[in-house]
C-alpha cells in the first residue's frame, strides 16, 4: 500500500515522500519555549494554533499517519541572455550578474516561480483522494502546504524526508535546502519511515551567512530579526537599525540556505520548473517602485508577492533603493515620499537621506 502510495505521489511530481505516525513532535516543548520568548514577532497565528500543532489527533480526529512530501525549487535561469544560478546573490562575497546592481533588488529564490500554494495543491488534492480510496470507506485525509496546523520540519524529519538543520529549515540529503513541505494527515494507517538524524556536523556556515544575526546559535531563531519575516511577514515599519543590512532584497532570503553544503546534491524538481517566473529574478527597483495599485496586482499575479500588497513591496523597494541607488533614484523616491500610504512614504524618507549621506560622503572623499 505504502509503495503504491509512493509511486503516486512521485507520478504527480513530487521528489520525495515518506510516513510518519500521527503523535505529537519531538520539539513540540521547544516550540510552545520560541513562543513564550517572543521570538515569533507578528505571526500570531502560530500562537492561536500552538495547541493543534504540537497534538496532531486535534487536526484530524482519530489521525494514524501523516505522508510528508517534497518538491525541489533548485534550477538554472536565463536572465537577458546571461545563463545564471538563481541564487542572484553571491554569498562568497563575489558581485552577482545583473544587468544593473543599483537598481536591481532580489527576490528569493522559492518566490520566483507560480505561486507554490496553487501548483502544489492540484497535485494534494489528487493525492488525497488516492490516500481516501486506499483507506477505503470512512478514510479521512486532509492536505496543507505550509498553511495548516503542523510543525511540518519536525514531522518531516521524523519520516525521514530530510534533518533540520542549524538554520532550523529542512535540509534533504537528496535535494539540498531547496525544497517546499507538503503534508496529509490521514486515518489510513501505514507504516512509517525511519526519521533522519542530523548532519550538520561541525559546519556553521549559515550562521555566519546571516545578515542581521537572526540565528542566534546552532537551531535557534529569532524571526524578528530575520529578513525573510522583516520583509514579507511583518507589516508595519522595518526597524531603522536592520534597513542596512537588508541591502537590496526586496521579498525574503536565501544566504543560510544557499551556504549550505548539502546543496551539492540539489537537483531541479520536474512539478516546479515549468511555472518559473523569470522577471522576478533580477526585478528592476524603480520600475517596481512606479506600480500602482492595479499595476501591482498584474504584475504579481498567481505568485507569492502578493502576500506583501503595495504597501509592503514597495516599503522594500525604498530600503532596497536606500541601500544600493544613487542620485539617478532621487526622483522616483521624491515621488514615493508623497505616496498617500504612509508606510511607504515614511521609507522613501530614509532612503534619500541614505542617498544624500552616501553622495556627500564621496564628495568629501573626493575633495
Amino acid at each position: 500500500m505504502k509503495q503504491a502510495l509512493k509511486a503516486r505521489a512521485r507520478a504527480l511530481g513530487f521528489d520525495d515522500c515518506r510516513v510518519t505516525a500521527a503523535m505529537p513532535p519531538e520539539y513540540a516543548a521547544q516550540f510552545e519555549q520560541w513562543l513564550a520568548k517572543r521570538e515569533h514577532g507578528e505571526l500570531g497565528y502560530l500562537e492561536r494554533t500552538a495547541a493543534k500543532r504540537v497534538d496532531p489527533q486535534q487536526v484530524l480526529p482519530g489521525a494514524r499517519s501523516v505522508i510528508t512530501l517534497a518538491a525541489s525549487y533548485a534550477g538554472e535561469c536565463r536572465v537577458s541572455g546571461v545563463e545564471c544560478d538563481r541564487e542572484t546573490r553571491r554569498v562568497d562575497g563575489q558581485p552577482r550578474v545583473t544587468p544593473n546592481p543599483q537598481r536591481s533588488g532580489v527576490v528569493a529564490r522559492y518566490a520566483r516561480y507560480r505561486d507554490y500554494h496553487e501548483v502544489l495543491g492540484e497535485r494534494l488534492t489528487q493525492l488525497t483522494q488516492f490516500v481516501n480510496q486506499l483507506g477505503g470507506e470512512g478514510a479521512r485525509s486532509l492536505w496543507y502546504v505550509d498553511t495548516g496546523p503542523l510543525l511540518e520540519r519536525d514531522l518531516a524529519q521524523r519520516a525521514g524526508l530530510g534533518f533540520i538543520g542549524k538554520h532550523t529549515n529542512l535540509i534533504s540529503r537528496r535535494l539540498g535546502n531547496w525544497v517546499f513541505l507538503a503534508e496529509i494527515i490521514t486515518t489510513l494507517e501505514l507504516a512509517p519511515d525511519p526519521p533522519e538524524t542530523n548532519r550538520c556536523g561541525t559546519c556553521t556556515r549559515c550562521i555566519a551567512a546571516c545578515p542581521t544575526a537572526a540565528i542566534k546559535a546552532p537551531f535557534q531563531l529569532d524571526a524578528r530579526r530575520c529578513i525573510s519575516y522583516l520583509t514579507i511577514e511583518l507589516k508595519g515599519p522595518i526597524p531603522v537599525e536592520l534597513r542596512q543590512a537588508i541591502h537590496d532584497r526586496i521579498y525574503g532570503c536565501d544566504d543560510c540556505l544557499a551556504v549550505c553544503p548539502w546543496n551539492r546534491f540539489a537537483r531541479e524538481g520536474e512539478l516546479m520548473k515549468k511555472h518559473v517566473r523569470p522577471d522576478l529574478v533580477m526585478p528592476d527597483l524603480l520600475e517596481l517602485l512606479s506600480l500602482d495599485e492595479p499595476g501591482f496586482k498584474r504584475r504579481f499575479a498567481g505568485t507569492p508577492m502578493l502576500r506583501t500588497k503595495r504597501r509592503g513591496l514597495l516599503r522594500n523597494v525604498c530600503v532596497a533603493l536606500g541601500n544600493v541607488a544613487d542620485d539617478d533614484a532621487l526622483p522616483a523616491l521624491h515621488r514615493a515620499a508623497n505616496d498617500p500610504e504612509p508606510l511607504i512614504a515614511e521609507h522613501a524618507r530614509w532612503a534619500i537621506e541614505r542617498i544624500r549621506s552616501r553622495t556627500e560622503h564621496a564628495c568629501v572623499k573626493a575633495d
